[in-house]
């Protein structure tokens, strides 16, 4: 495959979080790919820009047109992964592969109650205090090359209530259904808790396979960023082309299989 034959990527960061998120992935991504990495609303370059899921999914599909080639595989992490489903029921035409990382578990029921207590803690604590904790954690279980960029370029503490508000109750295996492309549940062996619904995921889409990032929890493309940036590579190389893509048929494949660097697929690209 040539640069001019490779799909668009775009790279979709996760609560709090900004586009520096992908700064280990920027670089060896658009040796072989056009690559964006948003900010999305409230984030950011956008930071005073309210939160919605309205204005993510508008802020993923201009970077989309911004690439000018096409539609494009949207990698989204957690926050942004959950962003990246709506953005795939809303705008199918613009979507040609679509990456969930972190972003596998279903946001609706009673265990979702924490998170829900958190979002609101966060609107209540002052920001500096918050920032100063983020730092710390950040700088304890990762080198600086990793989230220097990152802790540079701050925290969207405010938008958290808004965010999870919206996305928290919204969201099950059943969004899958909305997806029109390929999909790849791209998560950390050690994300238990985002991991938890991964097998519904993908049962309920025609063409989704998982896979697991070694010894990675919830941020594997901190935990493990080769590992992650190689994933998201072989599914973007073997994506069929766009003026190829076949009719949405589903499939019955196995669901119950779980791809691993290096083992067996379960069915799908690879």
């Amino acid at each position: 495959m040539t640069l001019a034959d490779a799909p668009p990527i775009v790279l979709v960061h996760g609560t709090r979080f900004s586009a520096a998120q992908w700064s280990q992935q920027l670089g060896p991504l658009r040796a072989d790919f056009p690559v964006a990495a948003v900010d999305l609303p409230g984030h950011g370059a956008r930071a005073r820009q309210p939160w919605s899921l309205d204005a993510a999914t508008e802020v993923i599909a201009a970077a989309v047109g911004s690439l000018d080639r096409g539609p494009a595989l949207v990698v989204g992490h957690s926050l942004g992964g959950y962003a990246a489903l709506e953005f795939a029921r809303r705008r199918p035409d613009l979507l040609r592969g679509l990456v969930l990382a972190g972003a596998s578990a279903s946001t609706r029921g009673a265990w979702t109650a924490p998170y829900r207590c958190v979002a609101g803690l966060a609107g209540r604590l002052p920001a500096d205090r918050l920032t100063r904790w983020n730092d710390r954690l950040l700088r304890r279980l990762y080198p600086p090359e990793v989230v220097e960029a990152t802790i540079r370029a701050g925290y969207a503490f405010h938008s958290l209530p808004a965010a999870w508000g919206e996305v928290l109750g919204r969201f099950d295996a059943g969004a899958m259904r909305h997806v029109k492309a390929p999909v790849l549940i791209l998560n950390g062996e050690k994300d238990t808790v985002f991991r938890s619904g991964e097998q519904d995921f993908a049962r309920a889409h025609h063409d989704a396979r998982i896979e697991l990032v070694p010894r990675a929890r919830h941020l594997a493309n901190f935990d493990a960023p080769q590992e992650f940036t190689d994933a998201v590579r072989r599914f973007a190389l073997h994506l069929p082309p766009h003026a190829a893509r076949p009719p949405h048929v589903r499939r019955h494949a196995a669901p119950d299989r779980v791809d691993r660097p290096g083992g067996a697929g379960s069915g799908g690209n690879g």
